[in-house]
């Protein structure tokens, strides 16, 4: 049912480099000024406003000049939605703080105070902008919470992040409540709207993830050398991460499946060829695997996280990247050797049993080189069909453009969004392939990115434009870069001063890349370790604007799967008219997204779109 509204491949190509100029917006986005509702103030010295969260607003942005009544959010039971408040005193406010009371519905429903969340909104200084869509000057992104009163400076914007958790009990329609605002001589609340759906959004999401993450980065700016400070740090970091609907290549860090290479006793192999079974008596080339620890783990992170996927390492692959690879090895054999061929098959053949009897075989996948260059191909190819030899239900990821000098290899193809051809993609997935994506440092303008300085709406169009290409999953190559060690030699960087993702050259030594605003970065480390703690801090991470859109689009993608679920249980028995109508939402608009490179700034039709979506789910789960 969903219908791609054009083909974006030659657009993309002469929009971004034959048509740059024609693409380039007259006025940052930071500055828009086209949105936002005024709401009332007890102290004509203290605007309040309110906007949708998908806009990036400027310290400086005038005050709106329409007026509105409350902040107002729509969401499903045990889904959670945000909306932006903010302040704008004409002179500072001391000790200023946010609360939002209990909202209260019809017939004495009521959603707690505990299930709402004011965060501020923090800004950082962007000095080399990621490209044309930046801009130097103060960007909000990092949303730490209220841990005591702050300041509001005078004549600038203070926006607060109002996120509400709606309980998977909450009575269906609406509810009213108040935002509590208050600083030395100052008071006011805020009227708050909520409308609950009439259907519960689900645990585990239908668009899968794969994103990278750095424990030991966390570790290293949170102090944390004892075991039990790591694990309970790690824990609230994995809570985060599923929190925002995110799967990790690695959803149990800390976690191994334990190994043993040992001899076949007298008695086993009974089955195997004499010769190979002699082998195997006398050299330790067959595994014994000890799965408790990792199984354990992993059973807790599927029921209580949610997971989509995971990654899972197969030794005897070799592996590499762009920058060099290295040759298949394992014990103190090489590729070719029978010892090798015997260790390399038992093992993968023990792996791809082992997951097929816990459910998880469709869960997995191997990641083991990263976007290889055209030489690498056949190497690259090689060792996937080695794997699908042995293993054939492991999942074969590859990080590369679908190209023909691999098809045979991988089963799952991840792409950058930059270089995805719809019709390559069509031809895999009618081989029973699957279909994947990618952004990291590249692309940039004007395809959608995870840049700090790019529009609000970015990280929440890429998973629309996932459902309108018909892709079944994201990933980002990892979530905690907050510093490199080229660009910051002496001392670690602190992201809150400099949000430039920085890379190290890999081919020339000792160079360093602003590879763009906020890249490899969809979490902060506490205030207190922004710039490395000198104390264990055992807080958990800081959410940001761009991880909020992400969760916000990745939920976008589920109505739609929803949507398209009921029609397909219920579809035949409604009045083709109806069924059209609804079918019809399937489609992307074109003033969500045209094609890749032209996609909307403003988050207002995506939101309308949403609500007409949402309104269907409740129509067809009523009938």
């Amino acid at each position: 049912m969903r219908k791609l509204l054009s083909n974006p491949i030659l657009i993309c190509w002469l929009v971004a480099f034959g048509g740059m100029a024609g693409a380039v917006e007259q006025k940052c986005i930071l500055f828009e000024d086209s949105y936002g509702e005024r709401l009332g103030s007890p102290d004509p010295n203290v605007a309040i406003w309110w906007a949708s969260s998908g806009w990036k607003i400027s310290q400086t942005r005038p005050v709106p000049s329409k007026k509105g009544q409350a902040l107002e959010i729509r969401a499903a039971r045990n889904e959670a939605e945000a909306a932006q408040l903010v302040v704008r005193p004409a002179q500072a406010l001391e000790g200023f703080t946010a609360k939002a009371s209990s909202l209260t519905g019809q017939n004495g429903a009521v959603i707690p105070a505990e299930a709402i969340e004011v965060l501020r909104v923090r800004y950082v200084n962007v000095e080399f902008p990621s490209d044309a869509w930046g801009t130097k000057g103060m960007w909000p992104d990092p949303l730490p919470p209220f841990t005591g009163p702050i300041r509001l400076a005078p004549g600038k914007n203070q926006p607060l992040w109002v996120r509400v958790d709606v309980p998977r009990d909450a009575v269906p329609g609406d509810y009213q409540g108040t935002i509590v605002l208050e600083a030395t001589g100052f008071s006011a609340q805020v009227p708050f709207r909520v409308h609950v759906y009439a259907f519960d959004f689900p645990d585990r999401m239908t668009c899968t993830t794969a994103f990278g993450f750095d424990a030991g980065a966390v570790f290293h700016y949170q102090a944390l050398k004892e075991p039990q400070d790591r694990e309970t740090v790690l824990q609230k970091y994995l809570d985060y991460f599923a929190r925002n609907h995110i799967t990790l290549y690695d959803p149990v860090p800390g976690h191994e499946i334990k190994v043993e290479w040992v001899k076949l006793g007298e008695n086993e192999g009974a089955d195997l060829a004499p010769a190979v079974r002699k082998l195997l008596q006398e050299k330790a080339i067959t595994p014994r695997f000890d799965w408790s620890d990792w199984d354990a783990a992993m059973e807790e992170a599927i029921r209580d996280r949610y997971i989509t996927t995971f990654r899972i390492g197969i030794p005897g692959m070799g592996g590499g990247s762009f920058a060099g690879q290295s040759a298949p090895s394992l014990l103190d054999y090489k590729q070719g050797d029978l010892e090798f061929e015997l260790a390399f098959t038992s093992y993968a053949q023990a792996v791809e049993s082992h997951l097929r009897e816990k459910g998880w075989l469709d869960m997995s996948y191997v990641y083991f080189f990263d976007e290889p260059t055209a030489r690498q191909y056949e190497f690259v190819r090689d060792q996937f069909i080695r794997l699908k030899n042995a293993a054939p239900g492991i999942g074969r990821m590859i990080t590369e453009r679908i190209d023909p000098k691999l098809v045979g290899g991988p089963n799952i193809w991840c792409p950058m969004t930059s270089t995805y051809n719809h019709d390559d993609a069509k031809a895999r997935k009618a081989a029973g392939e699957t279909i994947w994506w990618y952004i990291c440092t590249v692309p940039k303008r004007p395809f959608a990115g995870m840049f700090i300085d790019h529009p609000g709406t970015d990280l929440r169009i890429w998973a629309w434009q996932t459902w309108q290409y018909d892709v079944s999953g994201l990933l980002f190559w990892t979530t905690t870069l907050w510093t490199t060690g080229v660009a910051y030699p002496d001392h670690p960087q602190n992201p809150y001063e400099d949000p430039m993702g920085w890379k190290s050259n890999p081919y020339v030594e000792g160079t360093r890349e602003p590879w763009g605003n906020g890249d490899g970065r969809f979490a902060y480390p506490p205030e207190a370790a922004g710039g490395v703690a000198q104390q264990p801090v055992l807080d958990g991470p800081v959410s940001c604007v761009r991880m909020e859109m992400l969760r916000d689009g990745i939920e976008d993608y589920e109505y739609m799967v929803m949507l398209e679920r009921l029609l397909d249980t219920k579809g035949d028995a409604l009045p083709p008219r109806l069924k059209r109508r609804y079918e019809r939402l399937l489609a992307v608009p074109r003033e969500i997204s045209e094609n890749l490179t032209t996609y909307t700034k403003d988050p207002a039709p995506i939101e309308k779109h949403r609500e007409k979506v949402a309104r269907a789910i409740e129509e067809l789960s009523a009938k």
